[in-house]
Parts: C-alpha cells; sequence; structure tokens
C-alpha cells in the first residue's frame, strides 16, 4: 500500500516539474520571469496568492497549536497573514501596480534612494531564510514519513528542495503561477473530501465542536492585563504588517493584468486563506477525538507528526493519496514562491547596484543563478535548524520587515513629507530597539514584544527625521526639482 502511495505522489512531482519546464517556454525576459509579465486574470492572482500562505505551517503547525492553546495561540498565522492580503489589497495594490515596478525594492529606490533601496531589500531577502526554511523542513518530514523512516528527513529535505529548485529556475514566477493554480485545486478538494471523511471517524462534527468547546479551544481574546494584551497585537502585526513589504506579496499584485485584479484578488486570496485554514484545524481536532490521549500527546511533543500520522493510520488509501497530494501542494506552491521572490530581489535592487549596464539577458541569467545558491543556502540553514518548530520558524521570519521595511513603505506611500533622512531614522530606530528586546540582550522582551516597540520606535523615527532639518537629501524632492 505504502509503494502505491510512493507512486502516486511521485508522480505528481514529476508532472509539476513538467509544468514548469512547459511555462519556461514561454519565458522570454526578466518581466515574464519575474511577475509573469503582468498577465494573470482574476482567477489565477486569487489562487496564486492563497497559496501565498497556505504553507506546511498552516497544515500542520496551525491546527497543532490551535488543539493545544485555542484560537488566541494562532492569531499571527491564519488571522494576521490573511488579514495582510486583505490590507494589501485595500491600501497597496493599486498604487503600486501604477507604478509599474519589478520588485518592492524598486519603490524605496524611487522615493528614498539607493541607500534605503539596499537596507530593506537586504531586510526582505534576510526574512525569508526561516519561512523557506520551514517549507523545506517539512518536505523532509513528508519524505521521511511516506518511507517509513528509509529516508531520513535531512535526505527528504534535499530531494524535496530539487523537486522545486528545478521548476522555479526554469519557469520562474510564470511556472510558479500556473503550479499554485492546480497545486491549489488539488489542495482544496483534497483536504475538503479528508474533513469530511475525519467528521465520519470522529462520529459527526458535533462530538468534535463539543471537545472543542470543553477545552475551552474556541477563545480568541488574551487576558486583560497589559503584558498579555501587548504580546496578543505584537503577534497579530507581526505577520499583518510585517509581510506587507514582501517580493512574493508584491510579484503577486504585480502579475495581475490590470490595477482592479490586482486588488480584488489579494482581498479575494487574503479572506479565502483565513476561511480554508480551518479545515484542516477541523481535521486535527478530529484526530483529537478519534486518537484520544495519544493524539494530544503528539501534539505536545511531535504536533508535525500528528495529521500526517492520523491519516496514514486511520484512513484508506484514498484519502492519504489526497492528503499528501494536498500537503504537497500546500508547501511547493509556497516553497516555490519563497525561492523566487528574494532571488528576484537580490538581482534587481543590489547586484544591478554594483553593475548598473546588465543587459536583460544577463538580468535573467542572474536570477536563475542566485535562486540555485539562495535554495542551497536556505537547504543548509534548514538542515543546521532541524528540530525548530515549523511555525515558530515562520512566525520569527518578518519581524526584521516590520520594524525595518514596513513604516518607510507606508510613509513612502501615503506621506508627502516623508523624506529620506526620515527613512534612515525610521530603520536605525526600528532596527536597533527590536534588537535590545532580544533575550541575549535584555530582559524586555517578557513584559512587552519586541517587534510592537521596534514598529513604535520607527513611527517616531519616520515623523521626527522627516519633520527635523534635512541633513540628507531626499531622493524624491530631488528628482521631483529635476523634472520640473
Amino acid at each position: 500500500m505504502n509503494s502505491i502511495l510512493i507512486t502516486f505522489v511521485v508522480l505528481y512531482l514529476v508532472g509539476t516539474l513538467a509544468l514548469g519546464v512547459w511555462a519556461g517556454t514561454r519565458i522570454k525576459n526578466t518581466s515574464d520571469f519575474a511577475i509573469a509579465g503582468r498577465s494573470l486574470p482574476l482567477i489565477m492572482v486569487v489562487t496564486t496568492t492563497f497559496a501565498t500562505w497556505f504553507g506546511a505551517e498552516t497544515v500542520m503547525g496551525i491546527p497543532a497549536k490551535f488543539v493545544q492553546s485555542g484560537l488566541g495561540a494562532i492569531v499571527e498565522d491564519p488571522f494576521g497573514a490573511g488579514m495582510c492580503l486583505v490590507l494589501v489589497g485595500a491600501f497597496f495594490a493599486t498604487k503600486l501596480y501604477r507604478q509599474n515596478l519589478l520588485t518592492i525594492g524598486d519603490f524605496y529606490r524611487q522615493r528614498f534612494g539607493k541607500g534605503i533601496e539596499v537596507f530593506c531589500s537586504s531586510a526582505i531577502i534576510l526574512s525569508y531564510l526561516g519561512w523557506v526554511a520551514a517549507q523545506i523542513t517539512a518536505l523532509g518530514l513528508v519524505f521521511s514519513v511516506l518511507t517509513n523512516g528509509a529516508m531520513s528527513e535531512t535526505a527528504g529535505m534535499i530531494v524535496g528542495t530539487l523537486a522545486v529548485l528545478i521548476y522555479v529556475v526554469i519557469g520562474g514566477f510564470l511556472a510558479v503561477a500556473w503550479t499554485d493554480f492546480i497545486q491549489m485545486i488539488v489542495l482544496v478538494i483534497g483536504l475538503s473530501i479528508i474533513a469530511v471523511f475525519a467528521s465520519d471517524l470522529a462520529g459527526g462534527t458535533g462530538p468534535v465542536l463539543a471537545m472543542a468547546t470543553q477545552k475551552d479551544l474556541f477563545k480568541f481574546l488574551p487576558e486583560p492585563s497589559f503584558t498579555d494584551v501587548a504580546m496578543f497585537i505584537g503577534a497579530g502585526l507581526t505577520m499583518m504588517l510585517g509581510s506587507i513589504p514582501q517580493q512574493d506579496v508584491f510579484q503577486r499584485v504585480m502579475s495581475a493584468r490590470n490595477a482592479e485584479t490586482a486588488r480584488n484578488g489579494a482581498i479575494i486570496g487574503g479572506l479565502s486563506y483565513i476561511l480554508f485554514a480551518f479545515v484542516p484545524m477541523f481535521i486535527v481536532a478530529s484526530a483529537v477525538v478519534v486518537m484520544g490521549d495519544s493524539a494530544m500527546d503528539m501534539a505536545q511533543n511531535d504536533y508535525q507528526r500528528l495529521l500526517p500520522t492520523f491519516v496514514l493510520t486511520k484512513m484508506p488509501l484514498i484519502m492519504q493519496i489526497l492528503f499528501f497530494g494536498a500537503l504537497l501542494s500546500a508547501i511547493k506552491s509556497t516553497s516555490s514562491a519563497t525561492l523566487l521572490a528574494p532571488s528576484t530581489s537580490f538581482v534587481e535592487n543590489i547586484v544591478k547596484n554594483l553593475r548598473p549596464r546588465m543587459s536583460d539577458k544577463q538580468q535573467l541569467l542572474a536570477m536563475r543563478v542566485t535562486i540555485v545558491i539562495f535554495a542551497g543556502l536556505v537547504l543548509l540553514y534548514a538542515i543546521a535548524m532541524k528540530g525548530t518548530p515549523i511555525y515558530d520558524l515562520v512566525s520569527a521570519a518578518y519581524q526584521i520587515t516590520l520594524v525595518g521595511a514596513f513604516v518607510p513603505l507606508v510613509f513612502g506611500l501615503y506621506w508627502k513629507r516623508a523624506t529620506t533622512q526620515g527613512a534612515i531614522f525610521s530603520l536605525v530606530l526600528g532596527i536597533g530597539v527590536w534588537l535590545v528586546y532580544f533575550p541575549q540582550v535584555s530582559t524586555l522582551g517578557e513584559s512587552f514584544p519586541g517587534q510592537l516597540a521596534g514598529l513604535l520606535a520607527a513611527i517616531v523615527g519616520m515623523v521626527g527625521g522627516s519633520l527635523m532639518p534635512q541633513v540628507v537629501k531626499n531622493r524624491h524632492e530631488r528628482h521631483v526639482a529635476t523634472v520640473a
């Protein structure tokens, strides 16, 4: 039975590789490679924005944290992550789309100059380490579970990385968009059928909801104390705001065929993500009802294996095929996008500053080479961090963009008086205060979240630095004066 399951998984992987190779034949320039030539219809923008967040942590991390501690423990993801896409659609998509940029870093260069461009782009690139490492870790776990341990998690990480890397290098974002479209169909259908089957195993929806109510899992708001409320807000804002200045989100906005599609696709994708994230939560809650204490023990000690173990031990082969197809779809869709995004930012916003006369063909080659190098570095990082929970890898990834890149983006778009000097002050204060809250530096983080302190400091830096006498000339003002 296990050999049949593995055969289906291999065929599925080969199919996505073939799709990526086909997409590669349509890549003519860097615009095609990085943002699909700004040609995607609404349905594909929705599926690819939905796929941005629906990864390993949504299927394995979020549900386990839910059955352990309830809705309040997952405010960061899916609630914060989903609202990020809604906010992008409502307040950022149209403005950024009309600027016709290749990367989010291009905005920082045009508004504040090359220094801010390089610094913010570097922060954005670094933030992807944990995010991609979480997906690679999950791939290793999946292959290890599928082979009953015959393939180690490390070997599984290597195989999984290669499976994703090939079609991303060949087909770029066009391959990502098409595979996202197919994979999200597989994911939604597969997990929906499994949820119905899991409900039957548990005796219906009633016992599952009764268990969740008995354990007070639907409690969302924190205890009414200063520290608990501050931690709750800090967790929610980390992905809600920290994910907005991200290249993978930006690519989905810019890949749309027009501004309206960009806006609507992000909003629909975000709301769909929040709603559908409850499906794997329901499946794991059903596993707790069916498996009892053994499920809770696994949720506490090795939660990443809970859902795969439930499917493999309690469900027939067809459900196992559907589950692992859906799980691989979730992981591969997220990991492909998060491999491509930092690589395109690195070439466009850092390498091109060192080699400004690169041709489009040279830039396209550099992007492909960078993807391979970045994938290798992330693989090494994932192996080194093996044992770190997937949810923790993801949640830590976006604090640096929250305290660094978010404030310059918002004020640069919406406040005409924002200056390069203000952006510098914002970066220095935001990241500086955030670092002070590290547990290795002080105990301040025990009573107040460092990322929230850094965000507040970044706002103070932007406003104060912009209103102070200007020592650093504003790139935006110089450009306007030159045009005039």
